[in-house]
């Protein structure tokens, strides 16, 4: 394992970052244009190891991949895969391929790397099969995920009981190749991107904030600008928040609804924000971010709003230790399926810098004292929890050492060296 040693400047920064393009358009992107017929354009997808994955598993497919360029027969004109489909660390690719593989005559085995092998599978099942979908998993509920093989599928509604937009996009790429109208709901929060390109594209509509309907029907050929992910610009967001006087500017980012929810929380930190809507990608809004640092107060994150800031909840708890007093998460009892249990890395990442922090089982809770010591963060092979101790620098009067730094790579190449050339 490579350990990455950090040492940020003890000043302010003015700077404007352009982020990788976003990970969970990306793999919506490439997948929807696979699933068309003749040739697509996707600009600006993410660099990572993920969207990689995703990449590999089409082309196993048939699907003929050249930079920006994706041509395809067509879902149904996918070949049989000749060896199991590996998804490396991504959740997005399994989940969202189940669905997409769903009406296939054949069947297809998606398997990923050690800890992909250890997330929850199980919770495709029940959509899936109400679809007439054959899938199994293992009997714990991991993977191996096996899908296809079960002929035509059938219209169906159906309800999930968590805000999962993986499950529904499963759920929805399904239903777009069955024989009658579909319709999901579930709790609020998710992200809704496959939701907005398939009404862009006349195959679905919105009934309520969290029903959706979807019409039967092939996906068309289309052309992807993909804007940066907010999910990675929040590492940038939060050194300009932990920095009093700093300031940080991300143009062309994502500002899907379900997606900026960690911009209200830096502002309940105390940050000041700007978010501009400059244009749309199939529906999906495009816009301009700008963070200032004002100080730091402790807050509490729950409900919907923890649900749609789950990925940057890591980067909750180094705000709260760097912040003045409590800050509290709660409804977060996801973070423990994620690539590790998100909980528990975040707690010991806290407290491996002399932070204060506390587990609980659906969240956390830091103590602020406005500084962390240095010392050595265990990424748990979790790519958020090595960037968000990079981030954890910007209040330390010393070194953070990380274990493991290398798979920050999975979402975003040249991290490190992005975050040191902030003061440059």
């Amino acid at each position: 394992m490579t350990t990455r040693t950090i040492n940020l400047p003890p000043t302010a920064f003015s700077a404007t970052v352009r982020v990788p393009g976003d990970k969970s358009l990306s793999h919506r992107a490439l997948i929807c244009s696979a699933m068309a017929e003749g040739r697509s354009e996707v600009l600006g997808a993410g660099p990572g190891g993920d969207i990689a994955s995703t990449r590999r598993v089409l082309a196993a497919l048939g699907v003929e991949l050249d930079g920006a360029s994706v041509v395809s027969k067509g879902v149904a004109g996918w070949r049989r895969p000749e060896a199991v489909l590996d998804c490396g660390n991504s959740g997005t690719t399994m989940r969202l391929m189940a669905g997409a593989l769903a009406a296939q005559s054949f069947t297809a085995t998606l398997i990923g790397d050690a800890s992909l092998n250890r997330r929850p599978m199980r919770r495709l099942v029940p959509p899936l099969e109400a679809l007439g979908a054959r899938i199994e998993v293992d009997e714990d509920g991991s993977p191996p995920v096996t899908v296809g093989g079960s002929g035509p599928l059938a219209g169906a509604s159906t309800s999930v009981g968590i805000a999962s937009a993986q499950v529904r996009s499963a759920f929805e790429l399904a239903a777009v190749q069955a024989s009658g109208p579909s319709e999901i709901d579930s709790p609020g929060g998710f992200r809704d991107h496959t939701e907005r390109w398939l009404e862009h594209f006349g195959l679905g509509r919105r009934l309520t904030p969290t029903r959706f309907a979807v019409s039967p029907g092939a996906i068309p050929a289309a052309r992807y600008e993909v804007p940066g992910d907010p999910s990675s610009a929040a590492f940038v967001w939060t050194l300009a928040a932990l920095r009093r006087g700093s300031e940080v500017t991300t143009p062309d980012i994502s500002l899907n609804p379900g997606r900026i929810g960690f911009l209200q929380i830096i502002e309940g930190f105390g940050a000041e924000v700007e978010a501009e809507v400059t244009g749309t990608v199939h529906g999906d809004p495009v816009g301009t971010v700008t963070v200032r640092g004002r100080g730091l107060f402790g807050t509490d994150v729950s409900g919907e709003l923890a649900v749609a800031a789950l990925d940057e909840l890591p980067l909750v708890a180094v705000l709260g230790a760097l912040g003045e007093g409590v800050t509290r998460v709660r409804d977060a009892r996801e973070l423990r399926s994620k690539e590790s249990d998100r909980i528990v890395s975040t707690v010991d990442m806290i407290r491996a810098l002399g932070g204060g922090a506390e587990a609980l089982e659906d969240g956390f809770v830091v103590i602020g004292t406005g500084f962390l010591d240095p010392g050595e963060v265990d990424s748990a092979h979790d790519h958020r929890i090595a960037m968000a101790a990079a981030v954890a620098a910007a209040g330390v009067d010393g070194d953070v050492r990380i274990q493991d730094a290398t798979i920050a790579g999975i979402s975003w190449p040249g991290f490190y060296e992005q975050v040191e050339a902030l003061w440059s």
